[in-house]
């Protein structure tokens, strides 16, 4: 099948996934940023989660790329799924001991049958330790 019978519906990040006895999917510690008090860190675990809209089979890749997209952060080993016709996969990808070395915009890539299909931003943010540092105090 081709790319073009293939929507993404959304994809999420979170610290983990477990497939239920129902075969549904329980998310743990959904997230839209990494905000960290210090870097490099390390995730222990890093889950990605994309729904898919379409039919067909398909090899799935996710690859984490540095804010300047010059380094590779991590790269899933490729998977394949099916979307029934009128139906929905999710296709989950785990990460272990993912350093992000740098604060800034990661990029998160989606490849489908060897070639980009989507992409997401991941910011890491590392917040100022004592924001009221600057600030004098007048007595």
């Amino acid at each position: 099948m081709s790319e073009n019978n293939l929507q993404l519906g959304h994809t999420i990040f979170c610290e983990d996934v477990r497939v239920e006895a129902s075969q549904h999917l329980s998310l743990m510690g959904v997230f839209h940023q990494v905000v960290v008090p210090q870097l490099p860190i390390t995730m222990i675990k890093f889950g990605i989660v994309t729904h898919w809209i379409g039919e067909g089979q398909y090899l799935s890749e996710v690859r984490i790329l540095t804010p300047d997209k010059m380094q590779t952060v991590a790269v899933s080993q490729p998977s394949s799924f099916t979307v029934p016709p009128g139906g929905y996969s999710d296709n989950v990808t785990v990460f272990v001991n993912t350093t992000f070395p740098q604060p800034g915009d990661y990029v998160v890539q989606v490849l489908i049958n060897s070639s980009l299909f989507a992409e997401k931003v991941l910011p890491v943010i590392l917040p100022e330790q004592n924001p009221f540092a600057e600030i004098e105090h007048i007595n």
